[in-house]
């Protein structure tokens, strides 16, 4: 009885994890299109894109995601740091 309500709580907690990703994914896009829509469609009197625009959001959205994919490296990057001087300084109390 207790491993199956423990597999419950995993289950639950894993339900949990990709609730929130889903969810950050989507508060991601949502800031995306709309930036991207604000400062690039000017035209509403057309059911469809010009080229200018097309282009615009095009650019807009590729910005953005080599901007996201460079901060999550640099954080990345950082966070390697943290941790190896954290075990170094780990490693030096152990010592003393």
């Amino acid at each position: 009885m207790a491993g199956t309500q423990s597999q419950a709580t995993s289950i639950d907690a894993l339900d949990k994890e990709q609730m929130k990703t889903l969810s950050d994914f989507l508060t991601s896009y949502n800031k995306l299109s709309e930036m991207c829509f604000t400062d690039c469609v000017r035209d509403f009197t057309s059911r469809t894109l010009r080229e200018t625009e097309e282009k615009c959001s095009l650019n807009c959205m590729e910005k953005y995601l080599k901007m996201n994919q460079r901060i999550s490296q640099r954080f990345q990057e950082f966070q390697l740091i943290s941790n190896e001087n954290a075990l170094a300084m780990a490693q030096k109390t152990n010592k003393s």
